[in-house]
């Protein structure tokens, strides 16, 4: 089986399928086109097209201002070929062979000017071309940016079978719609050439006809849309005239024209039908409300999220072990069963870390005070903290407001004077607010070190204790209860009460003015004192910066007058050596131009003798073919 390996030099008859292909299927069927063609992939189709055979590609010799932008696009995007092409005009194989032409031509007339170019017979070294040029057995790696190689006389088998193929397939230029299409075109030319003749035949004959031309649509200037014409004939319009205008017809909603939608009929159905359904289901209520809760239920149920819990951090085993230790403990107080030794047999938990082998330091370097056995408590639980919650008083409980300076609070601010016994429940009450105040601080308040003695002194008693108060005192209210007298009382209290907060909040709020005052007026000795220098001297300081600002707007102003006269000269200078300047460029260009009109000449000449030659030649190669 022979394997052929797609790519290698073009031939002239792969470029003229290659352009009857084109031509035919568009330049984006690549691998349409490319099957016609033995030889050659897709990608080197358009390679081929793109490089070489479009019609758009310039391939006369480059000129001085494409050379110049073509060096300075080198510069900004170098090695971006395929990026400087279109701005240049060329492809980017073109753009590379002349960049590197132009180095080369560079680089050798710097070595002619430094007389670096070495020997010119045989032992000179290879030039760029020489490396760049291909040798024998080598593969041209861009063989799509070459010319044509000629078609040998005797083709290959699979070359005809190839051109036949194509030849066959590219006969049908035309499909099934470009055929309707052309012939559509063909009759319309063929009615537009009668309907001429007609014309003109009646023209000779004396007959004018003015032909309108039939517009596409309506003409809104000229025609009234949906336009109704009456009937011809005379009739009567007097009751047209006297007929009313209906004032309802005007600025009617759109909806009422319309009427009601599907939408808005149903809704009304649906609200109807709930309204007979509320009104007729009196006598099945509670059925009615079982059932409506069952929906609701289960449509909770729909709803309610999966629960996902954590992965359980403790084990079955550690599970086990945990309520075996709870089993011993409560077996443990059932055993003892009184209630000295309850209060020793708390819960206990392991500790999880390991007590250290010597006494920490402190900062300063002594060691910690020892823990005595007395000084370890248990750790708090729910129970104990809910009992410690509940023992607290009922102003802190019900968070009532308190006094916030309890410090210097003694029997003497009470407001009225009372027995022994009340003197004693006052004291009392006193412990208890410096207590409360200490524990449960009230925001804004200060802690005194006599504050912290009065909790060492303060007694608390356990819950039986205060159980048993509680019931002498509700036994005591019950027996001692006047209504009558409560009415007559309890005013007189209110307003005593009153009065005398209102006198302490006055009291201390005269104190902090007192205090801040004072305060305000050492802080302005202190600036004054600290300021006063700055506030003396600010007169003289203003005067200098003046001074300072006259100076520096003075020296500017003198050097934009120096700069003036600067610029002044220079334009007049300027002024004469400008035409001088535009005559040398203007002789210069001309005799560029000059130079350039005899180069074209020249050209010209070349090109007709070198047509003449190719001509003669092949007159030559017919004549040697005919003879043989």
């Amino acid at each position: 089986m022979r394997i052929i390996i797609k790519g290698g030099i073009w031939k002239n008859t792969e470029d003229e399928i290659l352009k009857a292909a084109v031509s035919k299927y568009g330049k984006n069927q690549w691998a349409r086109i490319s099957s016609l063609l033995v030889r050659k992939s897709p990608k080197q189709c358009k390679a081929r097209w793109y490089e070489w055979l479009d019609p758009s590609i310039k391939k006369t010799e480059w000129s001085k201002e494409e050379d110049e932008k073509l060096l300075h696009l080198a510069k900004l995007m170098p090695t971006q070929w395929r990026t400087i092409a279109p701005i240049v005009g060329r492809t980017p194989s073109q753009c590379l062979e002349r960049y590197q032409k132009l180095l080369d031509e560079a680089e050798a007339k710097e070595g002619a000017d430094l007389d670096l170019t070495g020997p010119t017979g045989g032992d000179a070294g290879p030039s760029a071309d020489d490396v760049r040029r291909l040798r024998p057995g080598e593969i041209d790696p861009d063989p799509e940016t070459k010319p044509a190689r000629p078609d040998p006389v005797d083709m290959d088998e699979d070359e005809k079978e190839m051109l036949s193929e194509a030849r066959a397939r590219l006969a049908n230029t035309q499909g099934k719609k470009a055929k309707r299409k052309a012939r559509e075109k063909q009759l319309e030319e063929a009615r537009r050439l009668a309907s001429l003749q007609k014309r003109r035949e009646l023209k000779a004959a004396g007959i004018e006809l003015k032909g309108k031309k039939k517009k596409k649509g309506m003409d809104y200037n000229a025609d009234i849309p949906f336009e109704k014409k009456p009937a011809l004939g005379f009739y009567d319009t007097t009751e047209e005239k006297n007929r009313q205008i209906e004032p309802g017809f005007t600025n009617v909603h759109l909806h009422k024209l319309e009427g009601k939608r599907r939408s808005e009929i149903n809704e009304e159905k649906r609200k109807k039908k709930q309204k007979t359904d509320s009104e007729g289901g009196v006598g099945f209520v509670p059925a009615r409300a079982s059932q409506l809760n069952k929906l609701k239920q289960a449509e909770q149920i729909s709803k309610r999220r999966k629960l996902l819990l954590p992965a359980p951090q403790v084990g079955e085993n550690e599970l086990e072990e945990i309520v075996k230790i709870g089993f011993a403990g409560e077996n443990t107080k059932a055993v003892v069963g009184e209630t000295d030794n309850v209060s020793s047999l708390s819960d206990y938990t392991p500790s999880s870390t390991g007590l250290p082998l010597r006494t920490p330091r402190l900062i300063g370097g002594s060691l910690q005070t020892p823990r005595t056995p007395l000084s370890v408590r248990s750790l708090r639980t729910p129970t104990t903290e809910r009992a410690r919650l509940n023992r607290r008083s009922q102003v802190v409980k019900r968070d009532l407001p308190r006094p916030v300076h309890v410090d210097e609070l003694t029997i003497d601010d009470l407001t009225y004077e009372g027995s022994e016994i009340e003197k004693i429940i006052d004291l009392e009450m006193i412990k208890l607010l410096k207590h409360d105040a200490i524990v449960y601080p009230v925001h804004g308040s200060k802690l005194n070190s006599q504050n912290l003695e009065s909790i060492e002194s303060f007694e608390e008693f356990t819950d039986e204790l205060m159980n048993q108060a509680r019931e002498a005192i509700n036994a005591e209210i019950k027996i001692t209860a006047n209504e009558s007298d409560l009415p007559e009382d309890w005013p007189k209290f209110e307003d005593l009460t009153g009065i005398k907060q209102c006198q302490n909040q006055l009291e201390i709020n005269r104190n902090l003015m007192i205090k801040d005052a004072s305060r305000a007026a050492k802080l302005e000795k202190k600036l004054n004192i600290t300021l006063g220098g700055y506030l003396v001297c600010y007169k003289v300081s203003r005067s200098s910066a003046l001074v300072k600002k006259t100076l520096e707007s003075f020296e500017e102003v003198e050097q934009a007058k120096i700069e003036l006269d600067s610029f002044q000269s220079l334009n007049l200078s300027e002024k004469v050596a400008i035409p001088k300047r535009i005559e040398t460029l203007q002789n210069e260009v001309d005799h560029l131009v000059r130079r350039e009109h005899e180069l074209q000449e020249r050209y010209a000449t070349l090109l007709n003798q070198k047509q003449e030659i190719q001509l003669r030649i092949e007159d030559l190669f017919a004549k040697t073919n005919g003879n043989a």
